[in-house]
This record gives C-alpha cells, sequence and structure tokens, in this order.
C-alpha cells in the first residue's frame, strides 16, 4: 500500500489526531529551518544563531539581535504551505485536535487552524519589558534598531529564547492533548531539541513520522514517511476526498 494512502486509512481510522511539527513544516513557504542542508546553522555566520538568539545575548546585544532576527527570522511574506491548509481542514472536519508546534510563524493560525500550542511563542505578538504594552509584528518591522516603548522600555518579541524556559501551562496543555490522541502525526522535526522531542512516545495510540531525514523515533513509528511535508499532506486531502 502507498504511504499516502496508509496514512489516509490510519487518519480514517482515528478518532483523535493531534499534530507535532517542527522547522520543516514551514520551509515550503520559503522559511528556512535551524539544521538542514541549508539551515541557519550551517550558514557562515560570524556568530552562532544559537548564541544570537539567546536570552543572554538579546538582554546584552539588543541591536545585533534585532539586526538578525529582522533579517533572518522574521518572514512577513511568508504564506501557507499544503501542510498548514490541510491541518486546518481536517481540523473542521473534527479530525485533527490540536496542532502543537515549535515553529514561531504562526502560518497554522493564518491557514485556519484554531486549536494551536506554541511551544516556542510567536513572533506574531510582542511586549515592553517595562511596562508589559503588547506590540504587534507590525511595530518591530516598522521600527529601526532597537525598539523602544513610549515608556522608554526595550520592546521583546513573545518567542522562547535560548537558556529561557518553555511555558508551563502551554506544554502542559500539550501533552494532555498528546496522550489523549490515539494518532499522532509527527512532522518536519528531527526530533533532536529537548524536552519537545521527547512527546514523540506520549502518545498511547499510533505514531506516525514524516520528515525527510531519519530521526531517533523512526524505530518506535507505526509508518515513516521520508519526504517533503507539504507534497505529503496533499496527497493525504486527495487521498480524502480533497481539501
Amino acid at each position: 500500500m502507498r504511504n499516502d494512502y496508509q496514512l489516509a486509512e490510519m487518519v480514517k481510522e482515528a478518532k483523535r489526531v493531534v499534530f507535532f511539527g517542527g522547522a520543516g513544516v514551514s520551509t515550503e513557504s520559503g522559511i528556512p529551518d535551524f539544521r538542514g542542508a541549508e539551515g541557519l546553522y550551517v550558514r557562515d555566520n560570524p556568530i552562532q544563531p544559537e548564541t544570537i538568539l539567546s536570552h543572554t545575548f538579546f538582554m546584552r546585544h539588543p541591536d545585533l539581535f534585532y539586526s538578525f532576527y529582522r533579517d533572518k527570522i522574521l518572514a512577513p511574506d511568508a504564506k501557507p504551505n499544503a501542510a498548514h491548509t490541510a491541518l486546518a481542514e481536517l481540523e473542521k472536519r473534527g479530525k485533527v485536535d490540536c496542532v502543537v508546534t515549535q515553529n514561531i510563524d504562526g502560518l497554522h493560525q493564518k491557514a485556519g487552524s484554531k486549536c494551536v500550542l506554541e511551544l516556542h511563542g510567536t513572533t506574531l505578538k510582542n511586549h515592553c519589558l517595562s511596562c508589559g504594552k503588547a506590540y504587534p509584528l507590525a511595530y518591530i518591522l516598522e521600527t529601526a534598531g532597537v525598539p523602544l516603548c513610549g515608556c522608554g522600555g526595550v520592546v521583546r518579541p513573545d518567542v522562547v529564547l535560548y537558556e529561557e524556559p518553555l511555558d508551563e501551562a502551554v506544554t502542559r496543555e500539550a501533552v494532555r492533548r498528546i496522550q489523549a490522541a490515539d494518532l499522532l502525526i509527527v512532522g518536519g522535526t528531527s526530533l533532536q531539541v529537548y524536552p519537545a522531542a521527547a512527546y514523540a512516545r506520549l502518545c498511547p495510540g499510533r505514531l506516525v513520522i514524516v520528515n525527510r531525514d531519519e530521526t531517533p523515533y523512526d524505530a518506535h513509528a507505526d509508518l515513516v514517511i521520508r519526504d517533503r511535508i507539504g507534497g505529503v499532506f496533499k496527497s493525504l486531502m486527495e487521498a480524502l476526498g480533497g481539501v
């Protein structure tokens, strides 16, 4: 049986599907990942992205942080791809219970998904470190250098930087949703970043992994598809009767 039809049968049989995704979900929308062949980690950067995107670096060098952040991280013109739109449609049909994502681009919501748990926060929201005032992404894009609040405080994105803990409420809800699922589809992630990677073992039901490269959890999966995730979900929706 072809992988897309096998995946379609598993989705049809499932009562509660949770999707857990990483950077690979958004690469087909033109957003580079970190660890892939063309990722930010393998590019010729004078300072490693992991250092620039850390809490310490942000607090000490907000000007350098924002220079990199605007140039390499923000992608305001990116549009949802076939994977995003398929997941939103499957949620409408009552199949997908929730999307748990490591991405910060907001493309799942842009595609129409309602239940999205963002483990690493979002670039779409920002706040002043002094008074807490909220600012949209447009404010970061419209300003130059370090964005400042009207009170004079530094505005920072609502993303989880290296050295910072994940939001407890978000992680707790992600674990609850995955443990209640009978099918977990993991897509576009190398499953090498913890604690999020450990979520792949939490589902009591079946596990599907969709990723171009091998992952440490392939041996535990009921189905492994090594392909571009957008194409996989396009085929899935065709097998299920269209979007």
